[in-house]
């Protein structure tokens, strides 16, 4: 989805979701720094039912809070997947649509 990418953005990641499609992208500051945004859009029905639009989320995260981030979601993953679903097979959903490896956008990042 070549048409999202911004001159800041360096690398990024997507999962498609249903009618969601969660984006992960790398973006640098000015002062090339860098942060994370993940951001979740929802195709949504217009109100005349013709067409679509998209509803997007996006949450901003900075490198001073990664750490503390990517363990919490670690942990309620774990505890959602071991405690309280522990029979469910998360796996059943696995398929070619989410791009794992991600892509980098073709910036230099140093």
């Amino acid at each position: 989805m070549e048409e999202r990418k911004e001159n800041n953005e360096i690398y990024s990641q997507k999962v498609k979701a249903g009618k969601r499609t969660y984006f992960f992208d790398v973006k640098a500051t000015r002062a090339n720094d860098y942060y994370l945004t993940i951001t979740e859009s929802r195709r949504k029905s217009k109100v005349d039912g013709e067409g679509y639009f998209y509803e997007k989320s996006k949450i901003f995260l900075y490198k001073e809070d990664l750490n503390r981030f990517v363990e919490a979601f670690n942990g309620i993953a774990e505890h959602i997947k071991k405690e309280l679903m522990p029979d469910y097979d998360f796996d059943q959903f696995a398929n070619n649509d989410s791009e794992e490896h991600g892509r980098s956008t073709g910036r230099d990042s140093n």
